[in-house]
């Protein structure tokens, strides 16, 4: 009998055996230790928009000039301020079919097999939610969300050197966060970047001594006390870097509804990369190549709720389609919401944001406190940065 016909499913003994199932995906956002679980998140949502959408309160710091106790100078109390973060569930779903006669030519249980790999699908879900959610966070526009953007993004790779190097991380958080850079905990980078660190000796990797006094590799790396997760997940991005008309590889721009010819590019292509020049124009030069993003994170760096679905996991049979299949159905819903940060649903279609509305930066913003003049949270507080680089 197949683990899972239609007879015998229990959803409920179903999600604990995705649970069980090895992962062998590197989604090493997920092992970071940047969620913070708030179960509680789950019943606030009945209350507020539908229970897909909820604004929660913030306590804000006490803060202020202390008055001159002098015996004449009259005392005014000050008030703290008070914050709302927004934050939106994330629905997915997905179906795998298979068909009966398919078993039967090759006496293969492959919907068995299907079933093996749900759990490292939706992690791999998972991670890119939350790959699409900081890509719209970093391209958050307006006042104080601009502030953070610029402070804590450190980018290296239109400088002199424009790989990362020892001091590369120590600068970045230092720039996101001044004194207070403690909080950021790992790093997220691809695997050329960590080569390029590799290869200048920049990163420890940790060792453990068991009672027998015999030294073993843990498999795990720091680089300046952070540690460093390798994951060929994280963006590469491909666009265009300035450079001189002698330099390897150059192009020349040369203005729309020109034909480019040679070592020409048109300045539209340029300028519909994902990165460029600010000032490019036509007659400049520029030299196409990737720019990698490396995600510095600290703890708790996104609340995180499952919040469930009514029927999280179901098998349906179609007895006549094909000559018989099988149709394994998954569903679910999770909230991920940047510290310090809030979705506004300002451009979102349905009750679930899709990947690329989620990474549209008019959809978060700062968290402040809705004031005429608004008051935002320090950015320093938000244990979140990166870093871009060529390596």
């Amino acid at each position: 009998m197949a683990q899972f016909d239609l007879k015998t499913f229990n959803a409920e003994v179903f999600g604990k055996y995705l649970e069980r199932v090895p992962r062998v995906r590197q989604n090493r956002l997920l092992e970071a230790g940047i969620l913070r679980t708030r179960n509680a998140l789950r019943s606030m949502l009945s209350d507020q928009a539908g229970g897909n959408y909820i604004t929660v309160p913030l306590l804000g710091l006490i803060d202020g000039e202390p008055l001159n106790y002098d015996g004449a100078t009259d005392l005014t109390a000050a008030t703290s301020r008070t914050y709302t973060q927004s934050m939106v569930v994330v629905g997915r779903m997905k179906a795998w079919e298979e068909k009966d006669f398919s078993a039967d030519i090759t006496g293969e249980d492959f919907m068995d097999n299907v079933a093996k790999q749900v759990a490292d699908y939706w992690d791999e879900v998972d991670q890119n939610t939350l790959l699409s959610i900081l890509k719209g966070v970093f391209s958050m526009t307006g006042d104080g969300a601009q502030t953070f953007v610029d402070l804590h993004t450190y980018d290296v790779s239109a400088q002199a050197e424009p790989n990362v190097g020892a001091t590369t991380l120590n600068s970045a958080i230092q720039r996101a966060a001044g004194a207070n850079k403690g909080i950021f905990r790992a790093v997220v980078c691809h695997s050329a970047v960590s080569t390029n660190l590799e290869n200048l000796a920049a990163v420890e990797y940790l060792k453990q001594t068991d009672a027998q006094g015999v030294t073993r590799d843990l498999g795990l790396a720091s680089w300046n006390g952070r540690l460093l997760l390798i994951d060929d997940g994280v963006p590469v991005e491909n666009g265009y870097y300035a450079c001189e008309q002698d330099a390897p590889g150059a192009l020349k721009v040369v203005a729309d509804g020109t034909s480019p010819s040679g070592a020409q590019v048109q300045l539209s292509t340029v300028k519909a990369a994902d990165f460029y020049p600010a000032d490019v124009a036509a007659d400049a030069y520029v030299q196409p190549g990737a720019r990698y993003v490396s995600y510095v994170l600290g703890a708790g760096a996104f609340d995180f709720c499952d919040c469930g679905a009514k029927i999280a996991n179901e098998m349906w049979r179609d007895p006549k389609s094909a000559g018989g299949m099988e149709t394994l159905i998954t569903r679910q819903r999770k909230l991920f919401a940047p510290r310090g940060i809030s979705f506004t649903k300002s451009s979102m279609a349905s009750l679930s944001p899709t990947a690329q509305e989620l990474e549209t930066g008019a959809n978060w913003e700062l968290v402040h406190d809705g004031q005429t003049q608004k008051g935002y949270v320090d950015h320093r507080a938000i244990p979140i940065a990166r870093i871009l680089s060529r390596g």
